[in-house]
């Protein structure tokens, strides 16, 4: 019976083995574990126990992290092209300038995470936890926000065009300076939202009505 340190030894060394072709991690407890700048394309990581792994600069293009526990894990600069991590939870987690263009979000768990200048393009969000997120100067363009929590979240400067915010909460949210041209806002919240500078252009606004070119102050 491996003891922890001889199992999470004998895992990195199958992942890292150019014959694993299995590549079949999931509901495996990888806590804690250092995997920083390996390959994961494809892995299936469904169910697996990530908190606070150390994934720095991991190529997880396409892999399946869905219902992962990806709490305080560390994601910066990790590429997630087009992975899967739905219901995942990335509480706390560090994903700053990290890739998550086509990545499928639904309902994911971002709560306090990191994602200072993290690549959102195309991404589906819908109805993701993303309350006091730090999403400065993120790109989400074309992002799919539909319901998703957005409360207290810092979007200072976010690129959101023709992001999707049907129904979203941003109440308390900061987007100064945001770039919000032909974003949907349709029923959104933006209750004590900071829209100092933020730039309109054909956005629809929670109303239903057309924003024209312009500053809006708070």
């Amino acid at each position: 019976m491996r003891n922890y340190a001889d199992q999470q030894e004998f895992i990195l060394s199958q992942i890292t083995n150019k014959c694993f072709d299995q590549r079949d991690l999931s509901g495996c407890d990888l806590s804690g574990i250092d995997l920083r700048g390996v390959d994961l394309s494809g892995v299936n990581f469904i169910g697996a126990d990530l908190h606070g792994a150390d994934l720095c600069g991991c190529v997880l293009t396409r892999a399946n992290l869905s219902n992962a526990n990806l709490m305080e894990a560390n994601l910066r600069e990790a590429n997630l092209n087009e992975a899967s991590l739905c219901e995942a939870n990335l509480m706390n987690a560090d994903l700053t300038q990290a890739n998550l263009c086509g990545t499928f979000l639904w309902r994911v768990k971002f709560i306090g995470s990191k994602l200072w200048g993290t690549s959102l393009c195309g991404a589906d969000l819908s109805e993701a936890d993303l309350s006091k997120a730090i999403l400065i100067e993120a790109s989400l363009i074309e992002a799919n926000l539909v319901r998703a929590n957005l409360a207290g979240a810092k979007l200072c400067g976010a690129m959101l065009l023709e992001a999707n915010l049907t129904e979203a909460n941003l109440n308390g949210a900061d987007l100064t300076w945001a770039n919000l041209t032909k974003a949907n806002l349709s029923e959104a919240n933006l209750w004590e939202t900071n829209l100092i500078y933020a730039k309109f252009r054909d956005t629809i606004m929670p109303d239903g009505t057309i924003e024209q070119p312009q500053i809006l102050v708070s």
